[in-house]
């Protein structure tokens, strides 16, 4: 988790507003992005916000997320 809040710390304001309009997007639909082959993972990439996101969906529908934000 430390890693996690580390990274979140360097976001900018900007930075974290795209990343949150990506976020909310996935959890109204988990099923936006498209399955990565052989696994259980989904890839979502926001063109208009430079966001791209990979993220798993548990069968509780909690969502784990590792997520790439362009400059």
């Amino acid at each position: 988790m430390e890693p996690a809040l580390s990274q979140l710390s360097k976001l900018t304001a900007s930075e974290t507003h795209r990343l949150d309009r990506v976020v909310v997007a996935i959890s109204v639909n988990p099923e936006l992005g498209t399955p990565v082959p052989d696994s259980l993972l989904r890839d979502y990439a926001d063109d208009v916000d430079g966001v791209r996101v990979i993220y798993f969906v548990t069968a509780l529908r909690q969502i784990t997320i590792v997520a790439y934000v362009e400059a």
